[in-house]
């Protein structure tokens, strides 16, 4: 038996590199990430090409070790070169998330220490920056220091996680799903209606409340809408508000909807994926208000989803949710097995496994506490508000092409459209301009559909977004609409 476990260590050991295939692999891996990000600015937003990634289906998973160069090629030659760059600042749709290269490196060291960030027993260091990460959100967000969260894949297991800690703490059991209330707008991310369902409240009454002209939730509906809920003798028990919608980058009146939540004992959640970081930036309004003070009663809410991967610009998979009271958050989500008996001793900090449904967690916030701690957070804040300031030059130059535009950007997300003047259906026309700038491939935007109207976007989000890219989309709108109509 040794001498076949002898020899299968002399195989297995194949899995530590020496320092000099360290040192080469890390050499080619190098180049490779340099000279994706030095091709960036000269680069396409968008590729469209028939059968994308291809070549990756002549490169099947066979058993054989092959050297990294011609992996590495093969990567160059699929990956950036088919559908959308989401690294480029040509990235103008959806939500754009980030990337800044200290991400990256925060994610080398995590992987290469592999440190565990489930429980303090095994990787109290891991454990108690990401802790101390979300405290600082808590802070920003105006939470008490008695609130905490945990730090997920993204908005969409943050929301998950509000939800289900929501349900528990007020007892909406099996038998009271069909008598319970929850209230919404049309506007909210599709994630929100996923969570509901997933978290056991697919039978729950979900209200669409309406809106006003500009896309935010109307409080004084809500406010009726729950009075004769509760005189019908159901159980209204969540709210969840938009702090930056996806189609329009609509704030919901946060601070109204959260006294009618207190008054009534609902639960009230924030969706603050895209726009929570947005309290960072100190831009007035043109009615004299600030973008922080139309965000103001986030502060007022139960719990929040926000996403480090869109506001604070880094690499995909770090989402957010901050929850005040931790007892019920703890209560929702902790289990105890014995075999983990030894690990549940330590009381300096909570353990994320308590207060999620992961056990098994990848340490995802060194990706964020190693930018701040190089940065500091002024460069954050500058881009946020630049991110702003380029949505309204935009709001305002597209309209001197003759586009009509939705309401005035809240954030750094606005809705445009343009009417042809021959008569012809818009709907068509905007679909063809918009593949007209997909096809270009210099910007990549995209459309939504709103009250049955078809709107173009677009979404200012990328750190790499500047000025040239927002008056490069200009020039090549202009172009289209002069293709469009000569046709």
């Amino acid at each position: 038996m040794r001498q076949q476990i002898e020899q299968l260590a002399q195989a297995s050991r194949q899995l530590e590199p020496t320092p000099d295939q360290r040192q080469a692999w890390d050499t080619a891996v190098r180049g490779y990430a340099h000279g994706y990000i030095d091709s960036l600015p000269n680069g396409k937003a968008f590729h469209a090409v028939e059968n994308p990634a291809a070549g990756l289906l002549d490169f099947p998973l066979d058993g054989q070790p092959r050297p990294m160069e011609e992996i590495l090629a093969v990567l160059k030659k699929n990956i950036p070169t088919a559908g959308l760059n989401p690294a480029s600042g040509g990235h103008l749709g959806y939500i754009p998330g980030g990337g800044i290269y200290p991400t990256a490196l925060g994610d080398y060291l995590a992987a290469v220490t592999n440190e565990y960030a489930g429980i303090f027993f095994g990787g109290p260091g891991a454990v108690r920056i990401e802790n101390m990460l979300i405290r600082w959100m808590c802070a920003l967000i105006g939470y008490p220091k008695t609130a905490l969260g945990n730090l997920a894949s993204g908005g969409s297991i943050a929301n998950l996680t509000a939800f289900v800690t929501a349900r528990d703490f007020k007892k909406i059991t099996s038998t009271k799903v069909r008598k319970s209330v929850i209230y919404l707008t049309e506007q909210v991310h599709h994630c929100v209606h996923k969570a509901i369902r997933i978290g056991g409240l697919a039978e729950a009454i979900v209200r669409n409340v309406p809106m006003d002209s500009r896309f935010r939730m109307d409080a004084t509906v809500l406010a009726e809408m729950v009075g004769k809920d509760v005189a019908d003798g159901l159980n209204p028990f969540l709210v969840v508000g938009s702090a930056g919608t996806t189609d329009t980058g609509s704030i919901d009146p946060l601070d109204k909807i959260a006294d009618i939540c207190q008054q009534h004992g609902l639960w009230f959640h924030v969706d603050a994926a895209y726009g929570g970081f947005f309290l960072l930036a100190e831009v007035e309004n043109p009615d004299g208000t600030t973008v922080k003070q139309s965000l103001r009663g986030i502060e007022k809410s139960d719990s929040v989803a926000i996403d480090p991967h869109k506001g604070l610009f880094l690499a995909y998979g770090l989402g957010a949710v901050l929850i005040k009271n931790v007892k019920a958050q703890m209560e929702a989500h902790y289990y105890r097995a014995n075999y983990m008996q030894d690990a549940f001793d330590a009381t300096e900090e909570l353990s994320p496994c308590d207060l999620s449904p992961e056990l098994t967690k990848h340490w995802r916030g060194l990706r964020m506490w190693l930018p701040l701690q190089l940065y500091g957070i002024q460069p954050f804040k500058s881009a946020l508000e630049e991110k702003i300031w380029l949505c309204r030059y935009f709001y305002q130059e597209i309209q001197k092409l003759g586009f009509e535009v939705g309401p005035y950007p809240e954030l750094s997300v606005c809705t445009y459209r343009y009417l042809p003047g021959d008569g012809s259906d818009a709907d068509d026309f905007n679909r063809r301009l918009v593949e007209y700038v997909q096809r270009d491939g210099r910007i990549f935007v995209s459309s939504t559909n709103i009250g049955g109207v078809f709107w173009i976007r677009l979404a200012v989000l990328c750190f790499r977004t500047h000025l040239r890219e927002v008056d490069l989309l200009l020039g090549i709108f202009k172009n289209g609409l002069n293709a469009l109509q000569s046709r």
